[in-house]
């Protein structure tokens, strides 16, 4: 599967509002989010989770927000600054093939990888880097869109991740997406 990297101007259209009839932040996030935690966002786009994650983390917690995207960052910023959780958001601009998270070995809490491994080139090292940022009891939701990835890119990732030593544990359901949540071996 070749990996192509959705375009700044599509976040726009990503953080639709309708988008929420179907994919519901707040649904989606609170089981594995909450207060005081360290959350990160590889390609969040202009931010349709990024807000949502805000919140549940509270005053108290952060969220990192990684894209290879200036112009995506700046559109998380504005929005997050217009809905007065910028304070808990940190906007770090990663490389193709670095999330620049290495000061952040062992002390994330949970990471939200919706519909961004089918972009990175190396599936393999983004799983490195994630899993050696996620603490000891931290969880990854991998969620991508059934109408890029099919089942068996889907299986190649779940491969990739365990190559990296992350595990099962659990497959919630989103409308639209193969999902997995998968914890540190």
């Amino acid at each position: 599967m070749a990996h192509r990297v959705c375009p700044w101007w599509l976040g726009r259209l990503l953080a639709n509002p309708l988008r929420r009839l179907g994919q519901e932040p707040r649904t989606i996030l609170s089981p594995y989010v909450s207060d005081g935690m360290t959350v990160l966002e590889p390609g969040p786009g202009v931010g349709f989770f990024t807000i949502e994650l805000a919140r549940l983390v509270g005053s108290t917690g952060r969220v990192v927000a990684v894209d290879i995207q200036e112009r995506m960052l700046r559109g998380l910023r504005k929005r997050a600054r217009k809905r007065g959780v910028l304070d808990r958001i940190e906007p770090r601009r990663a490389t193709a093939e670095d999330l620049g998270v290495g000061d952040l070995t062992g002390r994330v809490d949970f990471v939200l990888a919706f519909a961004v491994v089918h972009e990175v080139p190396d599936p393999d090292r983004f799983f490195a880097e994630v899993r050696d940022a996620l603490g000891p009891e931290g969880r990854l939701l991998l969620a991508e869109p059934r109408g890029h990835v099919k089942d068996p890119d889907f299986l190649r990732f779940l491969a990739a991740a365990a190559r990296a030593g992350l595990v099962p544990d659990g497959a919630p359901r989103i409308a639209r997406s193969r999902t997995a949540l998968l914890r540190r071996t």
